[in-house]
C-alpha cells in the first residue's frame, strides 16, 4: 500500500490546501493530512485540535484522505503510519525552494522517503493561511478560502475565541 502523509500547521486549512491533498488521494492508496504541532510557531489562531477539527471538516468529502494530528518529528510520523511518501504543495519558486532544501535533509536522515512537490492549482496559489485568519479577524467573506461548512466551522472556533478574549479583558 503507497501511504502519503502531507504535513502541516493548517492554521487554519485552505482550499489550496485541501486541493493538494485531493490530489495526493488520487496518487497514492492513502493521503495522511497531518496537523504538526510545533512549538517553536507559538499559539496560531487555533489550537491543535481545533485545527485538526476544521482539518476533519475540509476533508470530509475526500475519499482516501486522513487527518490526524501529531506532535514529533515528520519522520516519526511518516514511520508511525508507514508512510514512503512526504507530499507538500508549492505556491512559488521560494516554496519550492525551501521544501527542496528540506526533502534534502528528510532524504538524508530517512534515505526510503521520497518528497513529492506539487505546484499549486494557479488559481488557489494566492490562498495563504495568513490570508484566511486576517479574513477571519476582520469578519470578511470566506467563500475563496474555504467551503461553506468548514468556513462556518471557522468563524464559530474564532468567536469563542473572540467572546473568551473579551470576557477576560483582552483584545
Amino acid at each position: 500500500m503507497k501511504i502519503a502523509v502531507i504535513p502541516g500547521s493548517y492554521d487554519p486549512v485552505t482550499r489550496g490546501h485541501v486541493d493538494i491533498i485531493r490530489r495526493a488521494a488520487g496518487m497514492f492508496d492513502r493521503a495522511v493530512a497531518a496537523v504538526m504541532v510545533n512549538g517553536d510557531k507559538g499559539g496560531g489562531m487555533f489550537s491543535p485540535e481545533e485545527r485538526l477539527e476544521i482539518l476533519k471538516c475540509a476533508l470530509r468529502d475526500v475519499e482516501g484522505a486522513d487527518a490526524v494530528m501529531f506532535d514529533g518529528l515528520t519522520s516519526e510520523l511518516l514511520e508511525k503510519e508507514g508512510a514512503a511518501y512526504l507530499v507538500k504543495g508549492v505556491r512559488s519558486a521560494a516554496d519550492f525552494d525551501y521544501e527542496y532544501s528540506l526533502a534534502q535533509i528528510m532524504k538524508r536522515f530517512s534515505p526510503s522517503v521520497e518528497t513529492v512537490l506539487l505546484p499549486a492549482d494557479p488559481t488557489l496559489a494566492y490562498i495563504s493561511s495568513s490570508y484566511a485568519r486576517e479574513r477571519l479577524r476582520y469578519g470578511c467573506e470566506l467563500s475563496d478560502v474555504a467551503d461553506p461548512e468548514t468556513a462556518r466551522l471557522m468563524r464559530e472556533l474564532w468567536g469563542r475565541h473572540k467572546k473568551a478574549n473579551a470576557e477576560n479583558g483582552n483584545n
